[in-house]
């Protein structure tokens, strides 16, 4: 870790505060630092001023050997505009992320699994987990995730079966068509031709409607596909920064006990007495992982709401289109049969129609086995049970 001096003019705002907390100090650390740095406040605005940063004097005068209490009043003292001077913390945060903050974040990850019951009779705590309103939301995407993707499965399955049904059609009006086409009375051949026709047709207005109803199904998949995957991508990078998060502010709270334990017992604490750049370090770790986790919800809920509006558009647009090719595909069907009725239908026969060749007649043998049962007479038999 390097070190670099500098100073920052801050501003107050309307409640007199710069928007910093303040650590360390007489009589237990030889020096004061920057704890946190408020959201929407001066401090922040300018950004100059960072966690763990060590506060050397107030409008160029030393707080050296002052308590934290005494160099927050001199701060409120002063009125309109605050000059800090500092010795910046250049510290790696990855220096900070030791095998204690990844096992925190593992735990984090098994708590958010578990019931509120189930995590108050293990003595866990769930800090926020238990009201993130976006681990909800990730609830709701899955479920609208299935609903879509059965939804697909179903217009599948369901123009399957009307494409099969079309072939049917079409195969129904050859036939009749090749019948019209050989019937020697004019009115039957129309009204067989006509017949046909009208399943040609009803085979041509399915093919129109799958054709209409098909872009629906990419569309849909486009959806579950590309965008469910990284709207959920998104959230699992939002999480983990939001377990890293947490678990430096565990590690936060365990150092801040450590020294008041250390304080009551009236005992030094080694790395307070040092400067306690541990702690800083740490410091600084956890702003950098609450600005992550605050850019990644910001994403997050962005996608979200974007998600959910195309969710309500799409949906309510592909199920239109749908509905409105199929009953346009019924009504056509219904009009063109309705124009096809043609029956009953005349058609003269010839004398031979229902007069049958039998030359050639098949014969399985079951008639000789008949005919030669008939022929054994009672002596025969009288002979085959016979014990003389």
């Amino acid at each position: 870790m390097t070190v670099t001096s500098g100073s920052a003019k801050l501003k107050k705002d309307e409640k007199n505060l710069i928007g910093i907390s303040i650590g360390g100090g007489a009589p237990l650390c030889p020096c004061l630092y920057v704890v946190q740095i408020f959201d929407n406040t001066p401090a922040a605005k300018d950004g100059t001023l960072a966690s763990g940063d060590e506060i050397v004097g107030v409008n160029g005068q030393s707080v050296k050997g002052r308590t934290k209490v005494e160099v927050a009043r001199i701060i409120q003292s002063i009125k309109d505009e605050v000059t800090i001077n500092y010795n910046k913390l250049h510290a790696d945060p990855k220096q900070g992320k030791s095998l204690d903050i990844v096992l925190k974040k593992v735990k984090h990850r098994v708590v958010e699994t578990l019931n509120s019951n189930t995590a108050d009779a293990l003595g866990l705590s769930r800090a926020i987990l238990c009201n993130d309103g976006l681990v909800k939301k990730l609830e709701e995407l899955e479920r609208t995730a299935e609903t879509y993707k059965g939804l697909i499965e179903f217009t599948k399955r369901l123009l399957k079966a009307t494409f099969d049904l079309s072939q049917s059609h079409k195969a129904f009006g050859e036939v009749f068509s090749s019948i019209g086409v050989r019937e020697p009375q004019p009115a039957a051949s129309e009204a067989f031709t006509r017949f046909g026709e009208a399943h040609k047709n009803m085979e041509k207005f399915a093919i129109k409607m799958l054709k209409t109803v098909k872009p629906m199904i990419s569309d849909l998949n486009t959806f579950l596909n590309k965008a469910v995957p990284d709207t959920r991508l998104t959230i699992k990078k939002y999480l983990d920064a939001k377990f890293e998060y947490l678990s430096y502010c565990l590690k936060v709270k365990e150092m801040d006990d450590e020294e008041y334990s250390y304080a009551a017992l009236q005992e030094p604490l080694y790395r307070v007495e040092t400067g306690n750049y541990e702690y800083r370090l740490i410091l600084r770790c956890r702003q950098e992982a609450r600005i992550r986790f605050a850019k990644m919800r910001s994403d997050v809920l962005v996608k979200l709401e974007l998600l959910d509006q195309k969710h309500v558009q799409d949906i309510v647009f592909q199920l239109q289109k749908f509905v409105s090719a199929m009953a346009r595909y019924h009504k056509d069907c219904h009009v063109v049969m309705k124009e096809a009725v043609v029956f009953p239908i005349e058609v003269d026969l010839s004398r031979g129609t229902f007069t049958y060749d039998t030359a050639d007649q098949f014969n399985d043998g079951e008639e000789e086995q008949e005919e030669q049962g008939e022929e054994v007479t009672e002596p025969d038999i009288g002979d085959l049970i016979s014990t003389e």
